[in-house]
């Protein structure tokens, strides 16, 4: 689900202008808390050598931070990384009593190793997933229509999935113990006449914050205090899941795709034991929540009942605590009505900012970029004076603006063509359009992005 499509070419050359510009100056499973903190400590003797400040107590029990970050997601733990390794220190702030590693697996390219590398843990984590060759696309009834190598076009390309409690252990293990504080909801902010933010947590604790980030996914209550409205459903859900095959699981590493009408489906293997797979399906409301790994498997394989019988198979090796049913949300970011990306010195970071459809795989790449390009900004801010932090959060957004918009609108097109539920159309798609028309180079143009290691440096 989260691997770009090979159906639309016409979409990336319709949208490649507003791409261009930013190229110019835009319940599941859970860590427990303790073991949480044991890794990072156990883990991370050489990152408390970097300086530390410590926070704060006023006189009237609000304690100071100079960054506080809301939501130790990817984008949140991202970027407190990135700025550490510049030499910033940050509280994060997580709702949860301990990482939330629930969930599937999601998948990378090239853009997002790239950042991953520069904040130092893309290493750490290639040896642990298998390096994803190309895609096959096929029929509901097995037969294959097109199939492509990623490095016959471009030899730099990098496409792994990665597993998501992996990749937030990974980045937590690289702050300090202390940099994580859990239960720490946020229930009010507040801005001060001194441009401090004041946060009021659920459990009464107050902080007050030079510069908010608000890492909060695509229920963001920062972006709800700073003027966005809710993310739209699409008009369809996916089921989602991460087979385990204990003997060692029988594909090639390749994505693969298979289309109906109105439903489609994939699977692509992570490692050598694990497969992750989708069902994407039309529905004209997101329907009541189910949490049920029965239900949901029962559900899932209903719809693909007579599809090829690996995908079936799939979804009985699923362990239950990795099943799940979500309606798929973005938000267009049109110019001019679109509240900015901050106020005052405040500002949103990946899915609460600008969430998007996972039809191209790019919601995390874009995150991570997010998150290396605003630390860098906000530390040159920090430490040269005569550029505020207010301006450096204006960058960010004037930079990133025409990287996200056009990757959320084509994210969306790309879904709702593939989710065509007309005969005729499907047929024109299955024989002529795929197999005739796609080329793979152009499909994977937004993956380009250029990342320097962030690194410590005097100013």
């Amino acid at each position: 689900m989260a691997i770009a499509s090979p159906t639309l070419l016409s979409l990336n050359s319709q949208l490649s202008s507003a791409s261009s510009m930013h190229r110019s100056p835009h319940s599941a499973r859970t860590i427990s808390r303790r073991q949480s903190c044991h890794l990072v400590r156990a883990r991370n003797n050489k990152i408390n050598s970097l300086s530390v400040i410590e926070a704060k107590t006023t006189t009237d029990d609000v304690s100071e931070e100079d960054i506080v970050i809301v939501g130790a997601g990817i984008a949140g733990l991202a970027t407190a990384v990135s700025l550490q390794r510049l030499g910033v220190r940050s509280l994060v702030l997580e709702q949860a009593e301990s990482l939330r590693t629930g969930g599937t697996s999601l998948t990378l390219f090239k853009n997002g190793w790239r950042v991953l590398d520069a904040i130092g843990v893309g290493n750490d984590l290639r040896s642990q997933f298998l390096e994803i060759q190309g895609m096959v696309v096929k029929s509901e009834d097995g037969r294959e229509l097109r199939s492509f190598r990623f490095k016959d076009e471009d030899e730099s390309q990098e496409v792994r999935a990665v597993e998501r409690k992996i990749l937030l252990e990974t980045l937590a293990i690289k702050l300090p113990s202390a940099a994580v504080r859990f239960s720490s909801g946020l229930a009010r902010m507040e801005r001060r006449e001194n441009g401090k933010m004041l946060l009021e947590l659920v459990d009464g604790t107050r902080l007050l914050a030079k510069i908010v980030i608000g890492c909060d996914g695509i229920r963001s209550p920062v972006a709800k205090w700073m003027g966005f409205s809710e993310p739209k459903y699409v008009g369809h859900c996916a089921f989602r899941g991460l087979g385990f095959y204990a003997n060692g699981q029988p594909f090639e590493p390749l994505v693969n795709y298979v289309y109906g009408r109105g439903l489609r489906a994939g699977y692509v293997p992570v490692s050598p034991t694990k497969v992750y797979w989708f069902i994407c399906f039309n529905s004209p409301s997101p329907g009541p929540k189910t949490i049920d790994p029965s239900v949901l498997k029962k559900q899932a394989k209903e719809l693909v009942k007579n599809w090829p019988s690996e995908l079936l198979n799939l979804i009985d090796l699923t362990p239950d605590e990795t099943i799940s049913k979500t309606p798929l949300v973005d938000r267009w970011l049109w110019p001019v009505i679109s509240p900015p990306p901050s106020t005052g010195t405040t500002v949103l970071v990946g899915d609460a900012w600008h969430p998007m459809t996972p039809n191209l795989g790019q919601g995390a790449c874009c995150a991570l970029e997010d998150a290396v390009i605003l630390s860098r900004k906000l530390v040159n801010a920090i430490n040269s004076g005569p550029t505020s932090v207010e301006d450096a959060m204006k960058s960010y957004g004037t930079e990133r603006w025409p990287r996200v918009f056009p990757l959320t609108v084509r994210a969306n097109l790309v879904g709702s063509l593939l989710q065509w539920e007309n005969p005729v159309v499907c047929s024109v798609r299955n024989n002529v359009v795929i197999p005739k028309l796609v080329r793979l180079g152009p499909i994977l143009e937004h993956t380009n992005f250029e990342c320097e290691p962030s690194l410590k440096t005097n100013f």
